[in-house]
């Protein structure tokens, strides 16, 4: 509504290591194109290096916190508890929060995702709330344990991705040195064959012509 604070807040999971095919570029690209379709002015907080250093090229003004030594260890709720500590530390009041990650799909497929991350507003809403008598220091702490389980999940979700990611790229990687190796294999034999036949054919030659 006009007059009120539109902006959103979105956190986006990625992790810090590499090698693992185009997880964290198809992450970036989809977090860009969701900025371009909603006319919303958006603040990024990115968890992992990847995803950072992609959209500082673009988008520096917008990313208010960013996380590193993402990935590196299977998450707990606890690394996700900690980073929702962060992030309800922003001094900026959003009118919507949202996560964007990678959903596990199969083990050789997956999509970037967005859920929501549920404000007070959105949890006083809730069909039950009212049958409970609920401070406001609870209604906080309520909040933010929603918002720590939504990123426990968003960032146990992109681990799988990634390491089902890392291991398809391995494999792939793995398959095309093989493929390079026997063709290296075919090339060293048909050149020492050529360079055998070479020398025979002097040896030949020249024994002929001695002979004559």
């Amino acid at each position: 509504m006009e007059g009120e604070n539109q902006k959103k807040l979105l956190v986006v999971c990625s992790s810090d290591k590499g090698l693992c095919g185009g997880i964290h570029s198809g992450l970036t690209r989809a977090v860009r194109r969701l900025m371009n379709e909603e006319p919303a002015d958006y603040d990024l907080v990115i968890l992992g290096e990847k995803c950072k250093a992609q959209l500082s090229r673009g988008n520096a003004k917008q990313i208010s916190l960013t996380f590193t030594n993402i990935g590196k260890d299977i998450p707990t709720f606890a690394d996700a508890q900690a980073i929702a500590d962060q992030i309800s530390l922003l001094s900026q009041d959003y009118a919507e929060t949202k996560i964007m990650y990678n959903k596990f799909v199969n083990a050789q497929a997956y999509e970037p995702t967005v859920i929501p991350a549920y404000s007070e507003e959105a949890v006083t809403q809730s069909p039950n709330f009212s049958s409970f008598e609920v401070d406001q220091e609870v209604l906080a702490n309520l909040q933010e344990y929603s918002l720590a389980n939504s990123l426990f999940w968003a960032l146990a979700e992109g681990h799988a991705c990634e390491q089902s990611a890392r291991r398809n790229a391995m494999d792939n990687a793995s398959k095309n040195a093989g493929d390079m190796i026997d063709r290296y294999q075919i090339l060293f034999n048909r050149t020492r064959q050529a360079v055998i036949t070479g020398e025979l054919v002097e040896i030949i030659t020249g024994a002929a012509a001695s002979e004559g």
